[in-house]
């Protein structure tokens, strides 16, 4: 029996892993800062300590590492908006801590959930490959998380028994799904029950369904042979435009919505006024240029090294997926009443 720690396992792609592992008869130790969540997972049979990996010190980790064979690290300051310092603390060297920590306990492999945002420049791309970089990272998020990346690399000739892999998933949809989908809808909400996107949402991106993110990071872990700190985009194998994911989604529900076509210069531009007056007053914007980017320039990624090195195709085709979103649910709704 595999026994698989998991960081983040309060959070979105987290939660769903612990799921799937402990369906596969894992023995899982979750980590997480929400205690109410935690004792769901215990609930199911999971381990958990709750924990906040930026400050705790890493001796504290050697116990909750012990015996574990890999760990699946999802936990991530992802939000649009914040200090720099806190997403670096979150990011980056609570990850390096954790790595750390884990090649001096005997972990074999660490898996790291990293993001596409490293590539985003406010350009169209298309099959974008795991080696391109943009002159400058987007925001603070992207930053951390590729310096995350980098401080991996740099390390690991120290690690010579763990091996690292890194996958980054695009766009991560799901029945924990925190971010995308519950964005829209509540922006939806605001909006008096219509949804104004930029180009009438027909950007094109890759939308992933996150029990296809988890069977990437088991093949990570399980994979003889992986070369080491290996990269690996992960996708659905299949881009659509969003205002088409929307309307697969409506196949579901009675009322679809009804998208609104606002220029993206103009939504830009109020980005840019929102973000300036979140630095004078410290609130957090309404509106962020990397929020309304991601909605108005297409971006795509290729998937050629995950389906050959990994062996990875997605199990669950995303029209499938958005078609039973009226029975995801939220795993985490009865946590928080």
């Amino acid at each position: 029996m595999k026994r698989i720690l998991v960081t983040g396992a309060t959070g979105g792609l987290g939660g769903h892993a612990v799921d799937l592992l402990l369906e596969r008869g894992c023995a899982v130790h979750a980590l997480g800062r929400d205690l109410r969540r935690g004792a769901r997972l215990q609930g199911l049979g999971a381990s958990f300590t709750a924990i906040d990996l930026a400050t705790v010190a890493e001796d504290a980790l050697r116990p909750v590492l012990q015996g574990v064979d890999a760990v699946w690290h999802c936990a991530a300051r992802a939000a649009l908006w914040g200090r720099h310092a806190d997403f670096m603390a979150d990011n980056c060297e609570a990850t390096v801590k954790l790595a750390r920590a884990s090649a001096q306990a005997g972990v074999q492999r660490f898996v790291f959930v990293s993001t596409p945002a490293v590539y985003f420049d406010f350009t169209h791309r298309y099959e974008v490959p795991e080696h391109f970089r943009p002159m400058r990272y987007v925001n603070s998020y992207a930053y951390s998380k590729a310096m995350a990346e980098q401080e991996l690399q740099r390390n690991d000739e120290h690690w010579p028994d763990m091996r690292v892999v890194v996958l980054r998933p695009r766009a991560i949809v799901g029945p924990y799904d925190q971010s995308l989908l519950p964005r829209l809808e509540r922006l939806k909400r605001r909006a008096g029950g219509r949804l104004p996107l930029p180009r009438g949402g027909e950007v094109k991106l890759d939308l992933t369904y996150s029990a296809n993110v988890v069977d990437p990071m088991w093949l990570a872990t399980t994979r003889p042979g992986l070369e080491r700190g290996a990269v690996f985009n992960i996708t659905n194998h299949g881009p659509v435009r969003l205002c088409d994911a929307l309307q697969m989604l409506a196949e579901s529900r009675a009322a679809p919505p009804r998208i609104v076509n606002v220029p993206a210069r103009a939504l830009d531009l109020a980005a840019r006024a929102s973000e300036l007056l979140a630095r004078c007053t410290g609130r957090a914007p309404a509106l962020t240029r990397y929020g309304i980017g991601v909605l108005s320039y297409d971006m795509t990624l290729c998937n050629e090294r995950a389906k050959r090195l990994l062996g990875y195709a997605p199990r669950v085709r995303l029209q499938a997926a958005l078609a039973e979103r009226g029975s995801w649910g939220s795993p985490w709704h009865a946590c928080t009443r």
